[in-house]
């Protein structure tokens, strides 16, 4: 893994096909598992496909781990305002729209478990809704939310001028304040300000990239290996919510044997790019996981119990996965990617004294095909 990785003439295609499966994985775990346990958002659910579906979860982790790979990626050569421009252009425009979207199909529809306010749909226009009082318009913009901490935090040492600098200090540093918290202390606040739960997996993704680029010297093996193992734990943190939520969880040898399998994706997918050539078409699979990710949830749960009583709920959820499949690629071609060619270039002017004129770190070639 010692090839010099250039963020400017490569695009790792393998990464699409990454996205596509880490979405897809949340989609069946909300379809076939979610919708219909605990909260009955499914008026008939899928029981037969629930012990393999219950899996699906693990594909925001799957998520986080491309993340860490991606943003180190973004951030070699960036200037922190136009990383932090960069990181704001490709996540703002599609969570408006889609959030947006969510919001007038709740309103029509009016399912009574998912209720939706103008009140809400204001608080969530900032990312943040649960700090202002109100709900998620859909439950996965929990991710989101740490994705945007974990940009902040990148942002930070950018300023700073110590990401690549002290770039395995800063990772130590990270996995070491969150083995302390998920082991010894336990706090919400560290959680959530320094994503301890998931920081293994973003700090993985991170230390992929270092190998890939500059050599696999021991001192990142040796943080790799620790990134691993410690989340390997935490694993435990989302079983026991799944447990005490559902009255089900997957058993932790399954969970190791999982975590295992999507640590070697990544590892594979990035040491053999090559067997995947870039194209149009993978591109555009890349892109569309994002609106598929936050568009199928509550809407996906109004539609099969739309259809469902017509045409069967089997052939209605394969023909609401197909449609959100759709719905999301039209999503990113003719509205997500037309706004952030808008946003892009206001965004560009405005920190046109603080990074060179007519790009934004992170954005551009290559690089802005793989943020995300």
């Amino acid at each position: 893994m010692t090839e010099q990785l250039s963020t400017n003439r490569r695009h790792i295609a393998t990464l699409d096909l990454l996205r596509l499966l880490a979405a897809l994985a949340v989609v069946l775990f909300h379809y076939l598992f979610r919708g219909a346990a605990a909260e009955p958002y499914l008026d008939a659910g899928y029981p037969e496909a629930a012990s393999f579906a219950i899996y699906g979860y693990l594909g925001v982790n799957l998520f986080f781990l491309i993340s860490g790979f991606v943003i180190a990626w973004s951030a070699e050569g960036s200037h922190w305002a136009g990383f932090a421009a960069a990181r704001f252009t490709r996540l703002y425009p599609g969570f408006l729209i889609c959030m947006t979207g969510t919001f007038v199909v709740l309103s029509l529809a009016a399912p009574p478990l998912l209720p939706v306010s103008l009140a809400q749909y204001g608080a969530n226009l900032v990312m943040l809704a649960p700090g202002l009082g109100q709900p998620f318009m859909d439950g996965v913009y929990w991710s989101i939310v740490l994705e945007v901490i974990f940009y902040g935090w990148v942002a930070v040492a950018l300023l700073l001028g110590v990401f690549q600098r002290a770039k395995l200090l800063l990772v130590f540093g990270w996995l070491l304040v969150s083995a302390l918290n998920e082991l010894v202390i336990g706090s919400g606040a560290l959680r959530l300000v320094f994503v301890t739960e998931f920081a293994p997996f973003f700090a993985a993704g991170i230390l992929v990239h270092h190998i890939h680029a500059r050599g696999a010297a021991a001192g990142a093996l040796l943080l790799a290996a620790a990134a691993f193992g410690l989340s390997c734990y935490t694993l435990t943190v989302g079983q026991a919510w799944m447990q005490a939520h559902y009255g089900t969880a997957v058993p932790m040898t399954h969970l190791l044997l999982a975590n295992t399998a999507i640590h070697a994706m990544l590892i594979l997918a990035v040491r053999h790019a090559g067997l995947v050539k870039p194209s149009a078409f993978l591109f555009a699979v890349g892109g569309l996981t994002y609106p598929l990710y936050l568009l199928h949830q509550n809407i996906g749960y109004v539609a099969i119990n739309q259809l469902a009583p017509d045409i069967g709920r089997w052939p209605a959820g394969l023909a609401v996965v197909l449609a959100m499949l759709v719905l999301s690629w039209a999503v990113w071609r003719f509205a997500e990617k037309p706004c952030q060619r808008v946003l892009r270039r206001l965004l560009d002017r405005m920190t046109g004294d603080l990074v060179r004129p007519g790009r934004l770190p992170g954005t551009s070639g290559a690089t802005a095909k793989q943020t995300g």
